[in-house]
Formats: C-alpha cells, structure tokens, sequence
C-alpha cells in the first residue's frame, strides 16, 4: 500500500482529521476534487464558536412553525420542491429537539465544543497562521428588551459550561461599536470565540502545514473509491492513476452519503445551504467585531475581502440552482443596521451544510466496512470542530482512550 491513510475531503474536518492522523506517525494522502478550503469550509461565518455548546434546534412553537411554512422569514427558506424529500430526516429532527430527547444531544454536544479553542490554537500555532485572526469574540445584538434579557438569562446558565460573557446595554454597546446607526437595546458580547478573516486561507495554512510535513495531495473525484485486493482501499486521482491506502476517512461534508451509500452505510444526513456575498466597507464606519443581528437571523463579519454577509438556513435540494432572495433580503436589513458599500462580487457564493437529524457528527467507523472511518454531519460547526474531530478520530484510530465520550457520536447509533 502506498500510504497508511487515505483522507477524502480537504475541509476543515478532512484536513484536521489528516494533519492528527500525521502527527501520530501515519503516512497519510489527501485527495478532493478542489483545492483545500474551496467548499463548505470556504464559506462559513469565520467563527470558532466556543459558545455554541446548545446545537440548533428545531423550532416547536406553534407561532414560529407557521411563520416558517409562510416561506417569507429571513432565517429560514425552503424550497417547496424539495420538501417531499427532506420530510423524513425534517420530522426526525423535530422528533429530537423535544425537551427530553434534546437534553442528551446538548450534553454530549458542549463536551465536543469545549475542545474546539485549544484544538484549533495548537494548529493555528504551528501553522503560524495567527495573522488570520480578526477581533476576538462576537456580538449577538438584540432590538428589543425581551429578547436581549431573555438572552442575558441564558447567557448566565452558560457559565457552568465555561462560556464567558459580558452583558451590553444600549449604551455600552455603542461605545464598543460606533459602526453602527441602529437603535438597538444591547447585545450579549461572546468573549471566548476565535474569528477568522479568511476562512478558505485557513484551511488552506493548515494543509500547507500538512504537505510540509510531507503527506500527499491528490486531485481527484472521491466517488470512484473502491475497495483492493489487498483488503484496502483506492481512488482515482486526476491523472487517472489509483491512490492506495491500508484505511480511508470520508469527510466529504453534504457528499458523504452519497460516498458511504455505496458501501451500505447511507445516514439520514440533510442539507441547510447558505449563502453569503462580500460589501466594501464604507471609510469611518468599518465594524471591529463579528455581528449577529439575533431576530433577524443574519451575520455580518469584517473579512479580508470585506463586510460579508451571511445567511440563516435554505432547505433546498444540495445541487437546485441558487436562489438568494434571502440574501437580498437580509442585504436590505443589513443596510439599516451599518452602512455597506458595493457588493464585491457579481454573484454571492452559496455553499451546504450537512446536517443530521439528532444534531451530531458522525465521528468513527462505518458499520461493516473494514477501515472505513467517517467524520462529518456537523452541521453549522464543522468550521469550529474540525480540529477537535481530527483528534478524536486519531485517536479512536490509534487505538488511544478517547478524550470525551464518543458513543453520542457512533456512526452505529440510531437517528
């Protein structure tokens, strides 16, 4: 065999899986049809989010319910098209944001959030790729009083979790930042989070990391994975030419299903795309810190290429054309809260998160499949969990004691 590990997928969670694999002695190759840090991982918010330790959940008010089937919010959209499709894992996750179902969920889900800044802090030092952090911390800001004081609340229970804060009122949230021309009643400033400029250019620091440390890089379409004679695995690069490894990780992200279908392991993973564009900051008025603009669920982040917006969540099929009409909306809203220049780019980029239906990853080896190991479903997070996922599938795959439990995670437990 040519190497130890074959790693499919050149995200966030492939790359890291692939540089803590290395790190444990493992010759290891990494193949994707693009570039690294070209796909999902390209196009996320830019924050490591410490503070996320509550996975999404799915809405159960009645109110919220019918305002969403009223396809208008600027949060969520869908496509009705696609509903049929998705009505399987949708009721599945409704299923399991019930209280007592969700409870579990939460509780394994912050032990895995909680290695998000150290595990991500080790690579961004070696790496050297520090100049890429923007302001630490992130505003969620809030226009009405009900609102922000239910969120002061919640806030405060996320202290016993490590999760640090300082309440903003009016005021104090103006002095902290004069960017904005909004009346606002305050914000909750997330202290812990790690943000990033760039996104796509950390992903790809850290694979030039990985590559100089001497693993592979291919080119290719992962879809043409097969099994060897030998009893490993082999791909197909660019050239044409198979790929070989002892053990292979799919961390294809919305992709991998229709990877590990193949081989009899088809979880009920669904998609929530998104979109985002780039506006140039208008000169004395350029926001320092990331923003979440809370009730009307849209991102502002001060990136390298500018003020980038990005959108809630659009349940559509993975390949349906693009229709940003989220996008343009919140663009109107995001108008009033700051002044934004021309869009940079002609087109917004629109990307797909892979979703499951109980709001965790699937990190570990696929049922009945001899060194295949998977490393993706992560939702909203794979940008903050990819180096914590990386460790943890090294070490399951070393051999090691796993440093969290990882039965929540098992890609052999029911959904």
């Amino acid at each position: 065999m040519a190497h130890d590990v074959l790693v499919l997928g050149a995200g966030m969670v492939g790359v890291s899986c692939a540089l803590h694999l290395q790190q444990r002695g493992y010759d290891v190759a990494l193949l994707d049809r693009r570039e690294p840090g070209e796909e999902t991982s390209y196009g996320n918010a830019g924050i490591i989010q410490r503070e996320a330790v509550h996975p999404y959940a799915f809405p159960r008010d009645i109110k919220t319910l019918l305002s969403v089937a009223g396809n208008r919010r600027l949060d969520v959209r869908y496509h009705p098209r696609a509903i049929p499709a998705l009505a399987s894992p949708l009721l599945r996750y409704y299923a399991r944001s019930a209280p007592r179902a969700y409870a579990p969920i939460a509780a394994a889900y912050a032990s895995l959030i909680a290695l998000s800044i150290d595990t991500h802090e080790a690579l961004l030092d070696a790496a050297n790729a520090r100049h890429l952090l923007g302001e630490r911390g992130w505003l969620m800001l809030f226009r009405s009083d009900k609102q922000r004081d239910a969120a002061f609340v919640e806030a405060d229970n996320l202290l016993a979790l490590g999760v640090n804060h300082r309440k903003l009122d009016a005021a104090q949230l103006r002095a902290t930042e004069p960017a904005l021309r909004a009346e606002l009643s305050g914000a909750v400033y997330w202290s812990d989070p790690l943000t990033v400029r760039d996104p796509g250019a950390l992903v790809k620091a850290y694979a030039a990391l990985l590559f100089a440390r001497g693993a592979a890089w291919h080119q290719g379409n992962a879809q043409t994975l097969r099994q060897t004679t030998e009893g490993g695995w082999q791909v197909d690069n660019q050239h044409g030419e198979a790929v070989k490894a002892r053990q292979v990780v799919v961390a294809l992200g919305p992709w991998s299903p229709q990877l590990t279908g193949d081989f009899g392991y088809r979880p009920p993973l669904f998609v929530k795309r998104g979109y985002h564009q780039h506006f140039q900051p208008v000169a004395g008025a350029t926001p320092r810190h990331w923003m979440l603009d809370e009730e009307r669920g849209y991102l502002v982040a001060p990136m390298a290429r500018g003020l980038r917006i990005t959108t809630g969540a659009e349940l559509a099929h993975i390949d349906a054309p693009a229709t940003p009409h989220q996008l343009r909306a919140v663009e109107q809203v995001a108008r009033q809260l700051l002044p934004l220049g021309e869009a940079v780019e002609a087109e917004p980029w629109k990307g797909a998160r892979p979703c499951m239906p109980d709001m965790k990853p699937v990190i570990g080896a696929v049922p009945g499949q001899r060194g295949m190991w998977c490393a993706f479903g992560h939702g909203h997070q794979g940008f903050t969990l990819g180096p914590a996922t990386g460790m943890l599938l090294a070490e399951m795959m070393h051999g090691e004691r796993s440093s969290i439990a990882m039965e929540p995670f098992s890609p052999a437990r029911r959904f």
